[in-house]
C-alpha cells in the first residue's frame, strides 16, 4: 500500500516547448496497472504534436483555458469544464486558442498508453 499516495511534487513531469505533462498514475509510475492519469498544460498559442494512442482510449477534462482540438478530420472547440473522448488509434492534437495556459486532466484506458506521432506513422 506504500504506492497508494503520490504527492503532486513527486509526480514525474515532462517539459516540452509547447507545455508540460505530469504523470500521476500509471504502470510506469508504479501505483496502478491498468490505467494512466496525468495533467497536461498547453501554453498560450502553442500546440502539442498530432499523435494517437493505438491501444487505448483517452478522455480529456479541460480545467481551464480554451482549446481547438482535432480528432481525425474534425475540429472541436473546447471550453473550461468540457470533456473530450478520443477513441483508440485516432490521430488528434490540441491548440491553445485562449488567453491563458490550457490546463487539463487526461486519462487513458491502459497502464501503458502508447504514443505514435502522425509524422512517424507512414
Amino acid at each position: 500500500m506504500s504506492d497508494a499516495l503520490l504527492r503532486a511534487q513527486d509526480a514525474p513531469r515532462i517539459d516540452e516547448d509547447w507545455g508540460s505533462l505530469s504523470w500521476v498514475a500509471s504502470r510506469a509510475v508504479g501505483n496502478v496497472q491498468d490505467m494512466t492519469l496525468g495533467r497536461v498544460v498547453i501554453k498560450q498559442g502553442k500546440s502539442n504534436p498530432r499523435h494517437c494512442h493505438p491501444a487505448c482510449e483517452e478522455v480529456i477534462y479541460l480545467l481551464s483555458g480554451r482549446l481547438e482540438h482535432t480528432l481525425g478530420d474534425a475540429t472541436f472547440t473546447l471550453e473550461a469544464g468540457d470533456i473530450f473522448a478520443i477513441p483508440a488509434g485516432v490521430f488528434h492534437n490540441g491548440t491553445n486558442i485562449g488567453d491563458t495556459d490550457a490546463d487539463m486532466i487526461i486519462a487513458y484506458s491502459a497502464g501503458e498508453r502508447g504514443f505514435v506521432l502522425e509524422s512517424d506513422a507512414g
